[in-house]
């Protein structure tokens, strides 16, 4: 393709049209006539297979046609994009403003209207009431019926709006004027009046009939005019009469039939219709009467009659006619002849009050043939627009190749002598896709994310692309199936590696190892073909359908089968890049020492590239204390490019910037840094206007393609001044010596430090859950929320945090094409007016759930007292306690200082309790910190934050009593969590609460206990808790009922008790652990004699072994205090009541009264003097016992008590092995008086 020189000016951004998610799209059903002109919709989508083939994809997602309508009496919302898809029986309408007003609801629902019959795309048409804030369709189908929805800007908005259908605002009509003729094009005058053109050159007129609404009639009232009256229209019916026709879709079309139409009033009451006919004729049409007001050729000239055949128009052709209102009764119209090279004229339409018109050639001595992009292809004239600005007309004009577009602006300048001297201005297209870089074995990142990172950047390919390449592929592999149950739950990257991960295997080279090569080459390979092949696909989403200017927001639009491109001014440095061979005046310095970079880094090799990428980031993400030269000496050694180059790269930029690079001076530079920096007001100013979803997609991509060229052409220039720096050897004409090549360098590194992260935030995309609100709208649940999985859409970084600064501002008087360029430069600028707030946007991240990209952002970070605080958010989000302990304790003495008008802004990250622990001192910054920790069960970084909070906590901060019990509960809980028993204890002694001491050292005593942690459990002094701790153990063994299994509380009651000196409270535990053992049976448990075993193995037992415990411990007190009191509860066995109360001696009172009278006899016997103190003790001790018995016989009824001396418990072992022998000879007791143990005398 050899291209013409057109000096570049505008850009374009292509935009994709998938929904925002799969319930975003409303589903409704267009009724015919016989079913009363309603509709019905549906939630669901009607088929959400994938499309296998390339027929498929097409029918599916490519429109046949497109197109944006704006309003002209309502705003909200203005713009509309229509497309026509599957088979030309669906209409699908959506929102398409830019930006909306303040408080304006969005409006994200796309509304796909189902036809009973395919529509014809010439006879789609939209109003706008000026009485009604409501948008009306009108199309015609296949079927000959003309079909009138009235839709509400609710029905963008709501999904429970179109729940039971649109009822009463779709309506169908079949026309009696369509059984003898054909519709060719619709034109809607107003919501009350349509025109539509007809095959034989007359027009079909509908005017709304009010009346019907009443008395049940036909909506429309039809009139039908022809171009020669009604003789000349019923002489065409006539086979061998009919004039020239010309065949177009099975229908023989007169050569006075309109093919292209345009409508205005000229500020006059009546409307006038302009049509292009088949006959290379415009005629000019009284909308009112009928009446044809003028006929003449389009380029007005003279045409032999003879060659009538030379100049018929092509019945496809729709877009010739183009009008511009340019004053009251007056008009411009600009018309296209696409005979032979294409030409346009521009004609000056006057109208009168009397019905009459003059038209007269703006440019009569002037030809105006528009310029193909190329000289070697074919190209067709599309579309084309006019738009005033000012007082000059511009033409904007869309070329096409197959799938390939161009557009082009033509400024006229109608008081001039030669109006379209200016020449054609062009607007660049980027048509090619980037390439993967190659992968060799020494790249720390594997091809397959490359080509991953490559497929799914934001907004390259959309998913039903993705889907389609990849059935396609699968079924060349002979592996596609139609069931997807083998892709459930994976996402299409997964299929996609999956799928070609199984083409190549990893084999053994001839020398027996493994062939690494020759798998990375195969891999290699497959992706490629993949990338081909999606490729071929999205190269038909481009094809140009419709050019489109919006005469309000001043910007052009290119509708495409599945895109639409947004068409803006080029920047400084952009027209400076895409027009280096002819740059614009002032700019030919800038423009040499770009051109010197990009070509002096074109000659390196993909591992020269990056190495030097390499050396770039590490200036990038590290913050150098060293001085200018020392830095680029460095950056110089390690990016190593010098090996590379050769001479004739060295004499290229020798002979681009001059001898000893003359050319290169400060204020060279500051021209170039100027054109990438803003001024600086564009986004720091209110909204006057916010932009909306579209537009904020529109910034993004625009965003995307700035960050990639600025990164080309800055990074080259970091190279070429690094390379330039040490080229001269002479220190007299080297540049430090010339200008501080310093401050250039780190102009550069601040730079491309911007735009590194600005390229992050806008690749990085994330998937956010649809708002409840919007879910709520809906009165039907999509069918991803039937089946429980929550709906999500996807949203870059860059837009998540910051789409809400995207807007116009209030001093913001400039068209829309050039405000979106001013916006992206100055958001792209290294001193933007938009911080890029790296702290912000990880919280943003966090509050997503997405730790992992937060913690890729980190190099980027900050230094100040917050985003130290942040950091250490993300990484304890992502599990590095440690680190985030780090950061924590850095950033403790910045937070805890007391500020006035602190700023919370953290994403919602921070609640307002938290951010009240913030900048309030150190106690309650801990404090927060050991909540954070508590949340993700770190209890030892609780136990360390929890330490730091209590030592700064005093009588002089607010609520100290309450700060101080919170940390110490919280100590508490997490040291015990993690069995840290000595902190806990610690904790435990420091409480003031005797409730929550008492409640803590339930739960330490009891953790403790079944941890098995008994041992520290004795060794704890617990000051001041002894005897509640005894009580906590002792209530838990009266609660246990099996002694053999579970927590031996018994076990350590009774070495606590023995670690305490109180021998008889440790036999007394003791005594209770030998009852309940009775009670479960394990005295009768006795294991048969046997050969091999030993009678004394026998005789032990869990009873006799605890006997002897018992024994033991009753043995270390004194004679005199050597009993123990038993208690019988009432509901124990009858067995067991019976030896508790046999032989009198059992009872309590007895003992004591045998005991008090024994010592009477005592005292009786001895002589009076020789009453000892001795004596006196006991009966004393007698007494107290006695009281004893009495109060707990008042308070527990319900048991009975006996006294055990150490004899006692000797007796009852002794009985208890005479028992077991018993039980071994076989010899056992009938009575049931008896004692449940053997009577071995008898």
């Amino acid at each position: 393709m050899t291209s013409r020189d057109f000096e570049i000016l505008y850009k374009e951004t292509r935009l994709n049209l998938e929904p925002t998610s799969p319930s975003s799209i409303v589903q409704i059903r267009v009724a015919s006539q016989s079913s009363f002109g309603r509709s019905t919709s549906s939630a669901r989508i009607p088929s959400s297979a994938t499309a296998d083939n390339e027929k498929g994809y097409r029918t599916r997602n490519l429109a046949t046609a497109s197109s944006i309508y704006y309003r002209k009496h309502h705003t909200s919302p203005r713009g509309f994009h229509w497309r026509v898809l599957e088979n030309d029986t669906v209409l699908s309408i959506r929102a398409a403003d830019v930006c909306k007003q303040q408080n304006t609801a969005d409006a994200p629902l796309i509304l796909n209207l189902r036809f009973p019959a395919a529509i014809r795309t010439s006879c789609i048409g939209f109003s706008d009431p000026e009485d009604h804030d409501v948008l009306c369709v009108h199309v015609v189908d296949h079927a000959n019926q003309l079909h009138t929805i009235t839709l509400r800007p609710d029905h963008f908005r709501r999904r429970s709006a179109t729940d039971s259908g649109l009822g009463d605002a779709c309506k169908s009509y079949s026309p009696p004027g369509f059984g003898f003729k054909h519709p060719h094009r619709l034109v809607v005058v107003s919501s009350e009046q349509l025109i539509i053109t007809m095959h034989d050159g007359g027009i079909l007129r509908f005017d709304r009939n009010r009346a019907h609404e009443a008395t049940n009639g036909t909506m429309w009232k039809e009139t039908i005019y022809n171009v020669a009256g009604w003789g000349q229209s019923l002489r065409g019916l006539v086979p061998f009469q009919r004039n020239a026709t010309i065949r177009y879709d099975k229908i023989n079309m007169e050569l006075t039939a309109a093919t292209a139409t345009a409508i205005t009033s000229m500020g006059h009451d009546t409307s006038f219709l302009f049509t292009v006919c088949l006959d290379h004729r415009m005629r000019i049409w009284d909308a009112q009467t009928g009446q044809i007001l003028y006929t003449g050729d389009i380029l007005n000239t003279k045409r032999d009659p003879q060659e009538v055949g030379k100049w018929v128009v092509d019945p496809s052709q729709c877009n010739l006619i183009r009008i511009l209102d340019n004053g009251p009764g007056q008009c411009l119209v600009a018309t296209y002849s696409p005979i032979g090279a294409g030409e346009f004229k521009f004609w000056k339409v006057k109208a009168n009050n009397q019905g009459s018109v003059h038209v007269a050639d703006c440019f009569p001595e002037a030809r105006l043939t528009p310029s193909s992009p190329s000289s070697l292809d074919v190209w067709t004239l599309a579309d084309f627009s006019m738009a005033l600005q000012g007082e000059t007309p511009e033409l904007w004009v869309l070329w096409k190749n197959n799938t390939t577009y161009r557009v082009q602006k033509l400024t006229v300048h109608s008081r001039s002598a030669t109006p379209f001297a200016d020449g054609w201005k062009g607007v660049f297209v980027e048509n090619g896709m980037p390439a993967a870089q190659s992968s060799g074995p020494c790249d720390a990142v594997d091809s397959t994310e490359k080509w991953l990172d490559l497929i799914f950047f934001p907004g390259r390919f959309s998913k039903s692309t993705l889907e389609t390449a990849l059935a396609m592929y699968e079924k060349g592999l002979g592996t596609y199936k139609e069931t997807t149950s083998s892709k459930a739950g994976k996402s299409i990257a997964e299929s996609i590696c999956s799928v070609l991960g199984s083409t190549t295997t990893l084999d053994r080279s001839g020398a027996g190892g493994m062939d690494y090569e020759q798998f990375r080459g195969a891999n290699e390979t497959q992706w490629m073909r993949f990338w081909r092949l999606l490729l071929e696909l999205d190269k038909q989403r481009g094809e140009a359908l419709s050019l489109v200017f919006d005469p309000e927001d001043v910007i052009v639009w290119v509708a495409c089968a599945d895109s639409v491109s947004a068409i803006r001014q080029c920047s400084g440095l952009d027209r400076i890049y895409h027009n280096l061979e002819s740059p614009p005046k002032g700019g030919e310095g800038v423009a040499a020492l770009v051109s010197a970079g990009l070509s002096f880094v074109e000659s390196f090799s993909d591992s020269m590239s990056q190495l030097s990428q390499a050396a770039l980031r590490a200036e990038i993400y590290e913050d150098s204390a060293k001085p200018d030269d020392e830095r680029i000496q460095q950056f110089f050694d390690k990016a190593g490019f010098w090996r590379q180059i050769t001479e004739e790269d060295c004499a290229q930029v020798v002979e681009t910037l001059g001898q000893n690079f003359r050319m290169l001076t400060p204020r060279l530079y500051d021209d170039l840094f100027d054109l990438i920096t803003s001024d600086g007001e564009t986004n720091s100013q209110e909204l006057r206007e916010p932009f909306t979803a579209l537009g904020r997609k529109v910034i993004v991509h625009t965003v995307q393609d700035t960050i990639e060229l600025h990164w080309q052409i800055l990074f080259s220039q970091l190279i070429l001044l690094v390379h330039m720096e040490f080229e001269i050897e002479d220190e007299e004409a080297a540049l430090h010596s010339r200008f501080d090549v310093g401050s250039v360098y780190r102009r550069l590194i601040d730079a491309l430090r911007r735009l590194e992260q600005l390229r992050w935030m806008a690749k990085t995309e994330l998937s956010i859950p649809v708002s409840k609100a919007d879910r709520s709208s809906s009165g039907t649940a999509s069918p991803t929320a039937k089946r429980g999985n929550e709906e999500t859409y996807s949203i870059t970084a860059l837009e998540g945090l910051t789409g809400h600064l995207f807007g116009l501002s209030e001093s913001n008087n400039m068209p829309m094409l050039s405000s979106i360029t001013d916006l992206v430069l100055d958001l792209c600028s290294p001193g933007s007016s938009t911080e890029l707030s790296i702290w912000l946007l990880q919280c943003w991240l966090l509050k997503h759930g997405r730790p992992d990209l937060a913690l890729e952002l980190n190099p980027f970070a900050e230094q100040d007292p917050f985003s130290t605080y942040v950091q250490g958010r993300v990484f304890l989000a992502v599990n590095q306690f440690d680190t985030a302990s780090v950061y924590f304790r850095k950033a403790s003495v910045g937070l805890s200082v007391s500020m006035k008008n602190v700023e919370r802004h953290s994403a919602s990250l921070l609640d307002d309790t938290e951010w009240n622990l913030l900048n309030s001192g150190l106690p309650n910054y801990y404090a927060h910190i050991v909540n954070l920790y508590d949340r993700q069960k770190a209890y030892s970084y609780v136990v360390e934050f929890a330490r730091l909070a209590l030592q700064f906590i005093h009588g002089h901060i607010d609520d100290a009593a309450g700060a101080r019990s919170e940390m110490l509960s919280r100590l508490f809980t997490a040291a015990t969590a993690i069995s840290h028993f000595d902190v806990a204890h610690s904790a435990l002694l420091s409480m003031d609460d005797e409730a929550m001491q008492k409640s803590y050292l339930r739960k330490m005593v009891e953790k403790m206990c079944e941890t098995g942690d008994n041992a520290e459990l004795i060794s704890l002094p617990f000051s001041g808790l002894q005897n509640k701790v005894d009580d906590i153990l002792l209530e838990k063994c009266r609660a246990t009922k099996d002694v053999l299994n579970g927590v031996p509380y018994h076990h350590v009651l009774y070495a606590w008790r023995i670690s305490h000196n109180d021998y008889r409270g440790g036999a007394a535990i003791l005594l209770d652990r030998l009852q309940k053992l009775r009670l479960m049976g394990e005295g009768d448990k006795v294991a048969a004699p046997s050969a091999s075993s030993a009678a004394e193995d026998a005789l032990d037992t869990h009873v006799t072994r605890q006997y002897l415990l018992l024994i033991n411990a009753l043995s270390c007190v004194p004679a005199k205090e050597a009993y123990i009191l038993e208690e019988h509860e009432t509901g124990r066995t009858a067995a067991a009541e019976t030896h508790a109360l046999k032989g009198g001696r059992d009872d309590l009172e007895d003992h004591l009264d045998e005991l008090a009278q024994n010592l009477q006899q005592a005292s009786a016997a001895a002589p009076p003097t020789g009453r000892s103190e001795e004596t006196e003790d006991d009966e004393a001790l007698v007494q107290r016992m006695k009281r004893f018995a009495d109060l707990h016989g008042a308070t527990a009824p319900l048991s009975s008590r006996k006294l055990l001396t150490l004899a006692d418990l000797r007796k009852q072992y002794q009985q208890e092995l005479d028992r077991i022998v018993a039980i071994q000879n076989n010899q056992f007791g009938f009575s049931a008086e008896e004692d449940d143990f053997m009577d071995v005398g008898a």
